[in-house]
């Protein structure tokens, strides 16, 4: 019995679809990262073998160039002893040059990772980071933000302060509380703020899901190129 991944599913989905004469054999391709005359091979195993035809003949079978046990325990064994200490470049190379052993870096890597080794780093120094530049009029760019916290102390339920400032000048341009951080509470921010005082240019957020998702793009958003977005960034998007 074979069991379809999500990776498979998916592929069968964009092959059934191209029965259907929604996509075509090219745009299939490019849905699936394959090249066309791979989509073509695909479609002929469902055509032959229904659903299963998506799964790759290898799955399940031994990798005829799978190292040799023999092999990967003495690469372990001069990771260890020999070569302590050596990262995964150097190793490769005195393990060709001195063990006549000619494993790809990669390969040396996956098996030193396997047993638990780690490639020695040098130490990086620390990073500088500079303040960005504050845009240089009114109405370039707006910050938003939620703060949730206990602002009634105690007294009533939990709220959060949405609010929105000029990046050039620190002006409160809006502000008001709500029950939570929510696309309806920014919907009604942005509301307000573009109303009284016109469209700006940009809108500074930081990674809330109100405004960025982490969810796979459909086929159609694929198809012409389109990162998935979220209501509030539709709707900035229609507001230009």
């Amino acid at each position: 019995m074979i069991i379809l991944t999500m990776q498979d599913e998916k592929r069968l989905d964009v092959i059934q679809r191209v029965y259907r004469g929604e996509l075509t054999v090219v745009q299939a391709a490019l849905v699936m990262g394959v090249s066309e005359r791979q989509c073509y091979r695909v479609k002929a195993r469902v055509d032959k073998a229904g659903a299963k035809g998506v799964v790759h003949g290898n799955r399940g079978r031994r990798c005829k160039r799978k190292t040799k046990e023999k092999v990967v325990r003495r690469v372990v064994a001069l990771a260890r002893g020999k070569y302590q200490g050596f990262n995964d470049h150097h190793l490769t190379e005195k393990l060709k040059e001195q063990e006549q052993i000619e494993l790809s870096r990669e390969k040396v890597r996956r098996i030193l990772r396997a047993e638990g080794i780690a490639s020695p780093r040098k130490r990086r120094g620390i990073k500088h980071r500079s303040r960005r530049e504050r845009r240089a009029s009114e109405g370039m760019m707006l910050q938003v933000d939620g703060s949730p916290h206990d602002w009634l102390q105690g007294r009533g339920p939990r709220l959060c302060l949405i609010g929105v400032i000029d990046d050039a000048t620190n002006k409160v341009m809006g502000a008001f509380f709500t029950p939570a951080e929510s696309s309806w509470g920014y919907f009604t921010l942005f509301s307000k703020t573009f109303r009284q005082y016109g469209l700006p240019k940009s809108i500074y957020s930081d990674c809330h899901s109100v405004f960025f998702t982490d969810r796979e793009p459909t086929i159609d958003e694929q198809m012409i190129n389109r990162k998935p977005t979220t209501e509030v960034g539709r709707g900035l998007k229609s507001s230009g």
